[in-house]
């Protein structure tokens, strides 16, 4: 029963934290501002305030009581519009410590505003693209190269310095200077206002309240530093994601397009060679040449179903990833291109996670690839090894060329990107393995593959 209380009493927490977070910046500020009221004219809380002149005090009127709304009333505004707010509430505090009017709780909103300033202030340092710049979680700060989360590059950063005429860090500085140079300049005037008042006050006195007035300031950008950093981690984040998932989708295109293009070429060109002396052996080629496309095809669907964010696609409409039990016909295909390969596999193949699957797939596949470009018509054998912890993949090619059932054309080598290996190496180092390529005792061609079952070392 406790439980039930404490989890239902949660569960409100978090209901209420989620709708106030939904709210508008404008409409939580209004909202803290109105429930501050009774906390201003309790008699209680009233009198507590701060009071930097300790001059006599007069009764309230009707302009000490607009003064005093004055004090806490523009907090409504201190994230949307946080200059303004202090410069009304600074005006206002001002003119009651200059008129005498009794301390109040209301004073308070000068040290909110303060800190308002620091913590969500415009400076106005455009393009200068970094998080430190945004007045809170839920907008963006403006005039700066950055919309809330928008992750814009250096030719952003760039255009605002040019169009600043001056670095960013540099205008953000001399930004800082100059607001606190003029805020500095009307707290000595105030200061000389109070004295000439009659104020008891002394110099170390207005030094002291400066200080802690400063200190609120201080408070703001510190936390507006350290949002900064969060936003700058968060976007590094992003942006190294952003990375990681453009090179996934072009190690999948590369090993999807890459070897059935290739096949494609291949045939192409042999039917050519042989179409004056054997026509008849042409049909054979297309067929060959067909066949490829609409492999590359099914293939496509598939990484376009996988790679399909919004998941409207139905999981029965993909065609399944291809895998060590689909080699077979990858084999088939490859030996239809002209290639003579063989294979054979060793063990009892176990169920395995499909990324591991996949993994193989594309080795035995990248594999016969670069056969196809860089030794037509040389005898390659894939051996599949299923073990109990892992799974072991060979390709290895004969230096010595063969006769093929089609001739190899004279005509340039298919030329890839150069980023199969290396795009296989980091697939299968994702499992904890390791693949290994390079030349044959025999003089051939050698590519070992090795990748944990479970799918992780």
């Amino acid at each position: 029963m406790f439980e039930a209380a404490v989890s239902t009493a949660l569960r409100g927490v978090r209901i209420g934290r989620e709708r106030w977070a939904a709210l508008g910046v404008g409409t939580r500020d209004g909202v803290l501002a109105v429930l501050l009221a009774p906390v201003v004219f309790a008699p209680l809380t009233a009198p507590v305030g701060a009071e930097f002149g300790d001059l006599p005090t007069r009764p309230y009127d009707l302009p000490g009581l607009l003064l005093t709304a004055a004090l806490w009333l523009p907090l409504t505004v201190r994230r949307r519009w946080p200059g303004a707010c202090l410069a009304v509430i600074a005006t206002a505090f001002a003119i009651r410590e200059l008129a005498g009017y009794p301390a109040t709780f209301a004073s308070v909103g000068l040290y909110v505003a303060l800190y308002g300033v620091g913590a969500h202030g415009a400076w106005r340092d455009r393009g200068a693209g970094t998080a430190g710049d945004q007045g809170d979680g839920d907008h963006g700060y403006r005039g700066t190269g950055v919309r809330g989360g928008d992750v814009r590059g250096e030719d952003a950063r760039s255009e605002g310095a040019r169009g600043q005429g001056a670095p960013p860090v540099v205008a953000v500085g001399v930004g800082v200077v100059v607001g606190v140079g003029v805020a500095s300049v009307l707290y000595v005037l105030f200061a000389i206002g109070l004295h000439g008042r009659g104020s008891p006050q002394g110099i170390s006195d207005f030094v002291l309240i400066y200080a802690v007035l400063a200190c609120c300031w201080a408070g703001g950008r510190a936390v507006r530093s350290w949002r900064a950093a969060e936003e700058g981690r968060r976007r590094a984040g992003v942006e190294a994601a952003m990375a990681r998932e453009r090179a996934r989708i072009a190690r999948e295109l590369h090993d999807v397009v890459t070897h059935h293009v290739t096949a494609m070429v291949v045939q192409a060109d042999a039917a050519q060679f042989v179409l004056a002396d054997a026509p008849d052996r042409v049909a054979t080629g297309l067929e060959a040449i067909s066949d490829s496309g609409r492999r590359a095809l099914t293939d496509l669907q598939h990484l376009l179903g996988v790679l399909n964010a919004s998941g409207a696609g139905r999981e029965g409409d993909r065609a399944p990833a291809p895998s060590p039990g689909t080699l077979g016909e990858l084999v088939a295909h490859t030996r239809a291109a002209g290639q003579p390969v063989r294979l054979t596999e060793h063990g009892e193949r176990r169920p395995m996670p499909s990324a591991v699957e996949l993994a193989a797939y594309r080795v035995v596949q990248e594999a016969l690839t670069n056969a196809l470009k860089h030794a037509p018509g040389h005898p390659t054998h894939v051996q599949v090894r299923y073990g109990h912890e892992e799974i072991e993949v060979e390709v290895t090619t004969e230096p010595a060329p063969a006769r093929s059932a089609v001739p190899a054309p004279r005509r340039a080598p298919v030329r890839g990107g150069g980023h199969g290996l290396v795009g296989l190496r980091e697939r299968v180092g994702v499992f904890g393995g390791e693949l290994r390529a390079g030349a044959a005792a025999d003089g051939g061609f050698a590519v070992l593959a090795r990748i944990p079952a479970g799918g992780g070392a």
